[in-house]
């Protein structure tokens, strides 16, 4: 196995004719990473997982503005909430992940129930069902995808992914 000149082992030296040496690939940024955590299909846990998200972003540096931050945040208690309202009977546990790249950051929240639900033309009338519509609306402004996918254990996963440069959409 190569370790291209990195490690404890012995280096080669330099040599009349040889190249400069290539210089090392850029490794991860300091807020890289993957965190993964539960939290119980509850109403408390709404809160909870939104103090939790915007902790670690925070903690981690992650170059995020105000809006973006907002927008994560309330990406995270729309998701939850919906966990907590539509799962919770297949699905007393919930799990919360954030990942976090160079250019983007990704929330996730996953359930065990089957239901994949779908954001419908909200009716006006309806005092609420327009969780996945406000979900699709601030990613889609801030430049970012979403989705729903089904999981291997017959769950679900609902996911957000923005882009940590803001590209606001007209």
């Amino acid at each position: 196995m190569e370790n291209d000149g990195r490690g404890s082992g012995p280096r080669p030296e330099g040599g009349v004719g040889d190249d400069p040496p290539a210089p090392a690939p850029p490794g991860p940024l300091p807020y890289e990473g993957v965190w993964r955590f539960t939290a119980s299909a509850v109403d408390a846990s709404v809160p909870q997982a939104r103090h939790a998200v915007r902790d670690l972003l925070l903690r981690q540096g992650v170059p995020l503005t105000d809006d973006l931050l907002q927008g994560l945040l309330l990406i995270v208690s729309e998701l939850v909430t919906n966990g907590v309202k539509h799962a919770a009977l297949l699905s007393p546990i919930l799990a919360v992940e954030v990942a976090v790249g160079a250019e983007w950051v990704r929330v996730s929240v996953e359930d065990n129930h089957p239901y994949r639900p779908t954001a419908l033309v909200a009716d006006h009338d309806e005092t609420g069902g327009r969780g996945l519509l406000l979900v699709r609306e601030v990613t889609r402004e801030a430049g970012g995808v979403c989705d729903v996918e089904h999981t291997a254990s017959g769950g679900k996963v609902i996911w957000a992914a923005l882009p940590l440069t803001a590209a606001r959409v007209p």
